[in-house]
């Protein structure tokens, strides 16, 4: 009777106890496992659902333009392909697609020699008994509230970086024309992109250093015993031991990056249009979102919230297919 409950996947708690706490515990963490997909199915449902208006209105040129228009708030809707929306209405987003694709980029340029250098500096340089106090503070960044960075970046980078930083950047790279000036106000892309890195680097950081404390410390000594100074064994051993970790913390920290709101909010500007230089103000997916929310509410025909719908739900469409991307390359670097 035994072999027929367990042929058949029946739980038979009288036949063998153990054996039913085995099966019990692997059909929990299998309906458990389920819980991810199926929350994120039902997210793309629901906003494809509620964006469906907003598609059929805008079709691919939603994608394709930069005019984002709510239209007059005191005109009497018009009816166009069958649906209310307010004359003058326009809905485009790829100045947003440009800012958080650009600004995501960015930070990770910023972010991963920065947190993987922190990183080896914690693993390898510093005394070991110090080695957890420092790891903790760097660690302790990654709780801190995003508005607190978009205070920072308000307060400090903006000031700062517009009298004197960006300046000497475009004085250095302005033959480059998205480096030349002017530098504006301070508000735009290249702060953004500053204040998004200092919010992935202790994510970067704390993951890097696991992958490195793994690399065996066998691999390490056999360096120095050939005579490789600290940097060549850096170089030659540990890092070609961290690449998947680093590609996939990488994968990560964009996320983060491409998911952040209020932080960029604070310091972007919020344009409606594609940055002219790396200095202009711009906008995100997210940050849009919330900067929008209040005036598309004021729509009558509910149209401008349904487009802001849709924005979501290619917020959410761009990070599965980073991922997916993602998925692929750790896949060919595990064939390497």
């Amino acid at each position: 009777m035994a072999t027929t409950f367990e042929n058949s996947g029946v739980l038979d708690k009288s036949a063998n106890p153990k054996r039913f706490r085995q099966q019990f515990s692997g059909k929990l963490i299998q309906i458990f496992s389920l819980v991810v997909p199926i929350i994120l199915l039902g997210l793309i449902i629901f906003l494809a659902i509620n964006a469906w208006p907003a598609m059929k209105l805008n079709g691919v040129s939603f994608l394709t333009n930069s005019n984002w228009n709510l239209g007059s708030q005191y005109g009497k809707p018009i009816t166009v392909d069958g649906m209310q929306v307010l004359p003058g209405a326009n809905y485009g987003i790829l100045f947003l697609i440009f800012g958080t694709l650009a600004s995501s980029f960015l930070a990770l340029l910023f972010a991963i020699p920065v947190g993987l250098l922190a990183a080896m500096f914690i693993s390898e340089i510093i005394p070991s008994r110090l080695r957890e106090s420092v790891a903790l503070l760097a660690e302790l960044l990654a709780s801190v509230p995003s508005v607190v960075f978009g205070l920072w970046g308000y307060v400090v980078v903006i000031p700062v970086f517009s009298h004197y930083v960006y300046p000497v950047i475009a004085a250095i790279l302005g033959f480059i024309p998205f480096f030349a000036a002017p530098v504006r106000s301070g508000y735009g892309l290249l702060t953004a992109g500053i204040v998004l890195a200092l919010m992935v680097v202790p994510i970067i950081t704390a993951n890097m250093r696991d992958a490195i404390s793994a690399v065996p410390s066998a691999d390490i000594e056999s360096a120095f015993a050939l005579g490789s100074t600290r940097f060549e064994m850096v170089w030659k051993v540990v890092l070609p031991q961290i690449k998947r970790p680093l590609i996939g913390v990488s994968i990560l920290g964009l996320g983060r990056a491409m998911g952040e709101t209020m932080a960029v909010l604070m310091v972007s500007g919020n344009a409606l249009h594609i940055p002219k230089n790396i200095y202009s103000p711009m906008s995100t997916m997210a940050s849009f979102l919330v900067s929008q929310l209040s005036s598309a509410m004021e729509d009558p025909t509910g149209m401008a919230v349904n487009s802001l719908v849709e924005v979501g739900l290619m917020l959410l469409i761009l990070g599965v297919l980073v991922n997916a991307a993602a998925r692929l390359l750790l896949l060919n670097t595990g064939k390497n």
